[in-house]
């Protein structure tokens, strides 16, 4: 036996006696099975070392309980369909093949096969004592397999000897018994757990065996543990967080993944900064001996979001230089790799998003999803990929429930980009299904379709009615804050929804919503200021003040916030007095450049016409500079609140000139001078 075997041996031989110091009573449900040793023999017997480790270290896990009992994926990072965590489910996923691993029987290896004739009873009763105690395995995993909720794995702690595999295999089961059911499911399973005479016993002896747990199965009690939610200030939980910190040096690449992802939802202690620590400095250390982009993503899930620049920049380095080998699983999961440490690396995300267009039939709908949301959490934007997405969704959103779609489109107005074709899909299976919605679809199909600024064409009246009646529908239930938001939205897309409103305006309602916390108090007061605008405005069934177009009266200039604009602008005028900056008018809104027009279309000074709407033979030119967020993303669409802004000074009888002020900044002056020419006087 080699020097390096030996060590191993020997140091699993120490293990195993401070395991019977710890646990020296046989009749405690912590116990091991007695180890006998042998005489040590030259003739091929084992040795005594040997017996040691062979007991400590073999297990049988029957192969069909990992791929039949339906607990585990074989798709490594699928996002649940449940309100289950995403990085719950990716580690999820990574049990089949790592226990698998850890539960195939250790072989040993000897240097003389034994002589028939040496066979003694001793060797006999050994092997007689192995074939039993694998047949023990053998029925408890069975019976593991057919446990429906967590207390039916408790009642099977009771019957058998609790071992760390055991253990492990417990608490993992557990969780994943509880972790695809509803919230109030979970509630009520979880307090039948807490309340199990034997679930203090079990967390009893995981507390005791941590210490002496191979690395995936520490790693995975830890992660179940808290996933079952055992409260972290408990001795448990802090004991496992301490002992993963002394044999951190142990884990391998997916044990570190796991202990990550368990610590990416855990509260800031003492001894999680510590471990996060510690995972940073061996992931540092390990990265120039990786080779496989896989196990780099792995890593970088333990890095955290607080990992200093200089590793992530070293992660980064690593990835471009062997970004030749990127394949297409890897692509997607870069996404929320780099999402999950928060670093926005634009030649990694490009390379991905080449890819991810190259296959985009292959990607199932929860995977688009998650790119999406990672995009969204980088704030990177990729007009091409957005663009693959949606004609994809498009085509092949007909497979999904509306409860996914919408989904897609909350991702999709997070990102302010419109999948006009995805959009117009879904309007006409909501004018043809209008049942299918439920309240919080309701709400956040309004919030799309307003922030986007967009409604099927030739179908837009029908589309808001369908929404309106639904809408109708919940109104006896619905909450205040949720009745103001969806009249918003309806009053951003230029509809007023009657009975939503008069519900609103009622003095109570109004009362409440005005007595919100102070969070929420500043957007409802904004809310509330533009449904007044909308009625004002836009109301027929009631009167109309008369707004007109007054301007408020300021006692001194005001100073224009786009200088490059008003430069341009004296130009092209060659006179200041014949255009007005910052010009608010009494409806609210405002202008940010304001130029007065006679019919013969000659500029005329602002200052001799406060109220240019009483005389028709002079018109308003209401130029205004807007940034790249108030449009649709890769597109010149404005977005929800600019729409309506524009809207309502056409009501008002101002000619609109939109201006995309970033890029308006890049011409240079002659061609600026041009541009706005070309605008404000148009050849029709």
């Amino acid at each position: 036996m080699t020097s390096s075997k030996m060590k191993k041996h020997l140091g699993c031989f120490i293990r195993t006696i401070s395991q019977m110091q710890v646990c020296p009573s046989a009749m405690s449900p912590c116990s091991r099975t007695v180890v006998r040793t042998y005489v040590l023999r030259t003739n091929g017997h084992k040795s005594a070392i040997q017996s040691l480790y062979l007991r400590r270290c073999p297990l049988y896990i029957s192969p069909c309980w990992l791929q039949s009992a339906g607990f585990f994926s074989q798709d490594a990072f699928i996002v649940s369909t449940e309100s289950a965590n995403a990085n719950e489910q990716k580690t999820a996923n990574g049990l089949l093949n790592d226990q698998t691993q850890s539960s195939r029987p250790v072989t040993e290896e000897v240097t003389e096969p034994p002589s028939g004739s040496m066979v003694t009873a001793a060797t006999d009763r050994s092997a007689g004592e192995e074939t039993d105690k694998r047949s023990v395995a053998q029925q408890y995993f069975d019976e593991l397999r057919k446990c429906a909720s967590p207390c039916d794995v408790l009642d099977l702690v009771s019957r058998y000897p609790i071992s760390s595999k055991y253990i492990s295999n417990n608490l993992t089961t557990m969780w994943m018994l509880t972790k695809r059911l509803s919230e109030d499911q979970r509630r009520y399973e979880r307090q039948l757990m807490f309340e199990h005479p034997h679930f203090s016993q079990l967390c009893q002896c995981a507390m005791q065996e941590a210490r002496y747990m191979w690395r995936d199965d520490l790693a995975y009690s830890l992660h179940a543990i808290v996933r079952l939610g055992v409260p972290q200030n408990t001795r448990l939980v802090q004991t496992l967080l301490r002992i993963c910190q002394e044999r951190l040096n142990e884990f391998d690449d997916r044990s570190l993944s796991v202990v990550a992802s368990t610590l990416q939802g855990m509260e800031k202690c003492k001894n999680v900064e510590a471990l996060q620590t510690g995972l940073q400095l061996l992931v540092e250390q390990r990265i120039p001996k990786i080779s496989s982009l896989f196990m780099l993503q792995t890593m970088m899930k333990c890095m955290g979001v607080d990992s200093p620049l200089s590793l992530k920049t070293k992660v980064e380095n690593k990835i471009l230089s062997q970004i030749d080998q990127l394949t297409f699983p890897n692509a997607y999961h870069m996404f929320s790799a780099l999402a999950e440490m928060n670093f926005r690396s634009l030649p990694i995300l490009n390379a991905c998003s080449d890819k991810i267009i190259e296959n985009i039939e292959g990607i199932p709908f929860w995977r688009l999803l998650t790119i999406l949301r990672s995009c969204n959490d980088l704030l990177y934007r990729n007009s091409a990929l957005f663009s693959a997405i949606a004609d994809y969704a498009a085509s092949a959103f007909y497979m999904w429930d509306t409860k996914q779609v919408v989904l897609f489109l909350s991702a999709f107005e997070n990102l302010g980009f419109r999948p006009a074709s995805l959009m117009d899909a879904f309007a006409e299976k909501v004018i043809s299904h209008p049942d299918s919605l439920i309240l919080k679809d309701i709400l956040a199909v309004l919030r799309a379709y307003s922030v986007l600024n967009h409604l099927p064409e030739g179908q837009d009246q029908q589309f808001l009615q369908v929404l309106n009646g639904a809408l109708t529908s919940y109104l006896p239930r619905i909450p205040n804050v949720d009745l103001l938001r969806a009249v918003y939205s309806f009053c951003i897309l230029g509809y007023l929804p009657q009975p939503a409103l008069d519900q609103l305006l009622q003095d109570e309602v109004l009362h409440e919503l005005m007595t919100e916390d102070g969070q929420n108090l500043e957007q409802i007061e904004m809310m509330l200021r533009t449904v007044n605008i909308c009625l004002a405005l836009e109301g027929h069934s009631v009167p109309r003040p008369a707004i007109g177009l007054s301007v408020e009266k300021q006692s001194s200039p005001s100073h224009s916030h786009f200088p490059e604009m008003q430069e341009v602008l004296f130009a092209l005028l060659g006179d200041a007095s014949l255009f007005r900056s910052n010009v608010k008018l009494t409806c609210g809104h405002n202008i940010d450049f304001e130029i007065l027009m006679d019919a013969n279309r000659t500029v005329v000074p602002s200052i001799e016409a406060d109220q240019p709407g009483d005389d028709s033979r002079i018109q308003r030119v209401a130029v205004l500079c807007v940034p790249a967020s108030a449009l649709c993303f890769g597109s010149r669409h404005p977005r929800g609140r600019l729409a309506m802004k524009m809207r309502h000074l056409s009501l008002l009888g101002c000619r609109v000139v939109l201006v995309h002020y970033p890029e308006f900044q890049k011409l240079k002056k002659d061609e600026a001078v041009q541009f706005l020419k070309g605008e404000i006087f148009p050849s029709k």
